[in-house]
C-alpha cells in the first residue's frame, strides 16, 4: 500500500514538473521601482486614516523577487536596452533596440511564441513604437528610429496592439516612396479601432490596433500617450479597456497567446517628480492587471503573469526628513504637472501678464496649495519669485524627458511632494532594483535575487519553450 502511494506521489510530482503555460501576461511598468509600488500601498492606506498598506493586486502574488536592471553599456540602463533585455534575455547597449551588444538581432518571446502559433498582443499607455513595446518586435540599432519602429510593428503579423498610436507616423525623409504608417497597417491586414466602444464592434477583424482617439485620429501628427489616469476624461481609452478588449480578442482565435502589457506613464510621472500622477499610474496599471488575473482564476492551471519594470525612475525615497510620512497630502493633486504647466502658461499667453492672485487660484485648484495644504511665508515668497520670473520672461522650466514643465508648476508640485515626505534623487532613472511578482504556472522560478536578463528566459520556460 505504501509502495503505491509513493508511486502515484512521484506521478503527481513528474505531472507538475511538465506542467505548462498556455496563456502568458507579462506585465511592465516603465520607471516602476519597489518604492512606487510601497508608496502606491502606503497612500492609499492614509487615504483611509491607516499607517500600513492597501494591497494591490500585484504585491498579493505567491511569488516575488527582484531585479537588477543594469545595460551592457551602463549601469543605469535606458528603455531600450532594458525593453530588449525583458523581452529577449540578452543585454544590449543603451539605446539599442532588439539588438545585441554587437548589433546582431535577438529573437524576442513574442517573435518566438508567435512562429510556434500563439497569439501575440503588445500594448501600453504610451506609443506602441516607443522603446518598451518596440523591444518585443523591431530591431534598430536606435529607438529613436520610430518610423522604422512602425513599419517593423506592421510587417510583425502580431495580433493585437494597443495604446496611444504612432508617436512618428511619416518618415522625415521622403526619399522614395513611404507610405504612412497607418496605411501600411492598414496594407498588412490591420483594422484601426479608435477607442473602447468601437474596439468591442470590430472583434471579427482578424488583427487589431486599438487606439486612444474616439473620433478618429490626425493621420500625420506624433501620438505620445493616452492620458495620464489623473487627467482622465470620461470617454480617453484606458490600460485596463485595452487590456479587457485583447484577452476576448486573442483568445477567440488562438488557443495559446502572449500578451505583453506596459504602464507606461510611471515613467513619465516620474521623471516629472510627480509622485500623485505616478501612483495614480501604478493603480492603473494594476487595474489592467486585476483584468488578467479574473482570467487566471478561471484558467489557474494554464496561466501565468509576471509583473516587473524595465528600470526605477526618480530615485523614489519615501521620506526626506524625519520619521514621518504625509502621503494623504497627494489627494489635493487633481491634475499632473503636466496639465498644471499648461495652465500656468496659459496664464501668460495674453500680452498683460496675469495678477498673481490669479496664478495662485490655479496652484489652489490643482493642488490644494494655500488652502488644503499650508503654504509657509519662505514657500510663498519662492512662488511668487518665479511668477516674477515669468512675468519678465526669465523664467526656467524644468527639463525633463518628455515634457518640460514651467518653473511655477515645478516649484509647486515640488513643494508638495516635499510637505508629503517624498524625496527624489533624479530626473532621469536610477540603478535601483526592480520588483518581480508572479503567480499561476512556473511562478515560483520567479522567486528571489535576479538579472532582468532571467525573466524571458524564465517565462519561455514555463512555456515549455525552453
Amino acid at each position: 500500500m505504501k509502495r503505491i502511494s509513493l508511486i502515484f506521489c512521484l506521478l503527481a510530482v513528474a505531472l507538475l514538473g511538465f506542467a505548462q503555460a498556455k496563456y502568458v501576461f507579462y506585465f511592465i511598468g516603465d520607471g516602476m521601482g519597489t518604492n512606487q509600488v510601497l508608496g502606491t500601498e502606503m497612500y492609499l492606506s492614509e487615504l483611509k486614516g491607516e499607517i500600513g498598506r492597501q494591497r494591490l493586486c500585484m504585491t498579493q502574488f505567491p511569488y516575488s523577487g527582484q531585479a537588477a536592471t543594469f545595460s551592457a553599456s551602463n549601469g543605469i540602463t535606458d528603455s531600450a536596452a532594458a525593453g530588449t533585455c525583458l523581452a529577449s534575455g540578452k543585454k544590449t547597449k543603451n539605446g539599442v533596440l532588439g539588438q545585441d551588444a554587437e548589433g546582431q538581432d535577438v529573437r524576442t518571446v513574442a517573435e518566438i511564441l508567435k512562429a510556434q502559433g500563439w497569439g501575440v498582443g503588445i500594448m501600453t499607455s504610451v506609443a506602441i513604437d516607443h522603446a518598451t513595446p518596440g523591444a518585443f518586435y523591431a530591431h534598430v540599432p536606435s529607438r529613436e528610429m520610430y518610423y522604422e519602429i512602425g513599419k517593423q510593428l506592421a510587417f510583425s503579423d502580431f495580433d493585437f496592439f494597443g495604446g496611444a498610436a504612432f508617436h512618428q507616423p511619416n518618415p522625415k525623409s521622403v526619399m522614395g516612396k513611404r507610405t504612412n504608417l497607418y496605411d501600411l497597417c492598414e496594407e498588412q491586414g490591420y483594422t484601426l479601432a479608435h477607442g473602447f466602444e468601437e474596439a468591442q464592434g470590430l472583434m471579427d477583424a482578424k488583427k487589431m490596433i486599438l487606439m486612444q482617439s474616439t473620433d478618429g485620429i490626425d493621420r500625420n501628427k506624433p501620438s505620445y500617450n493616452i492620458p495620464y489616469a489623473i487627467d482622465r476624461k470620461a470617454d480617453d481609452l484606458t490600460l485596463e479597456q485595452i487590456v479587457r478588449t485583447a484577452i476576448p480578442f486573442l483568445s477567440s482565435k488562438h488557443e495559446r497567446f502572449f500578451m505583453m502589457v506596459e504602464g507606461g506613464m510611471i515613467d513619465y510621472a516620474s521623471h516629472g517628480n510627480d509622485a500623485a500622477t505616478a501612483f495614480g499610474e501604478v493603480i492603473a496599471m494594476d487595474e489592467a492587471l486585476r483584468v488578467a488575473y479574473a482570467f487566471y482564476q478561471a484558467h489557474p492551471d494554464e496561466t501565468l503573469i509576471v509583473v516587473t519594470a524595465d528600470h526605477e525612475t526618480g530615485g523614489m525615497a519615501l521620506g526626506n526628513s524625519d520619521y514621518t510620512l504625509n502621503l494623504q497630502l497627494l489627494q489635493n493633486q487633481h491634475c499632473s504637472a503636466w496639465i498644471l504647466s499648461d495652465k500656468v502658461s496659459a496664464l501668460f499667453k495674453d500680452k498683460k501678464a496675469p495678477r498673481w492672485e490669479t496664478v495662485q487660484r490655479v496652484l489652489t485648484e490643482s493642488l490644494g496649495l494655500y488652502d488644503k495644504v499650508e503654504v509657509t511665508a519662505e514657500e510663498d515668497a519662492a512662488l511668487q519669485e518665479a511668477y516674477k520670473k515669468a512675468v519678465s520672461h526669465k523664467g526656467n522650466d524644468m527639463k525633463t524627458m518628455y515634457k518640460d514643465i514651467n518653473e511655477i508648476g515645478a516649484l509647486a508640485v515640488k513643494m508638495l511632494n516635499d510637505k508629503s515626505k517624498i524625496g527624489w534623487t533624479t530626473h532621469a532613472h536610477s540603478a535601483h532594483a526592480v520588483p518581480i511578482f508572479a503567480v499561476g504556472v512556473g511562478a515560483e522560478r520567479f522567486s528571489g535575487w535576479h538579472d532582468n536578463s532571467d525573466i524571458a528566459k524564465l517565462i519561455l520556460r514555463a512555456t515549455g519553450t525552453r
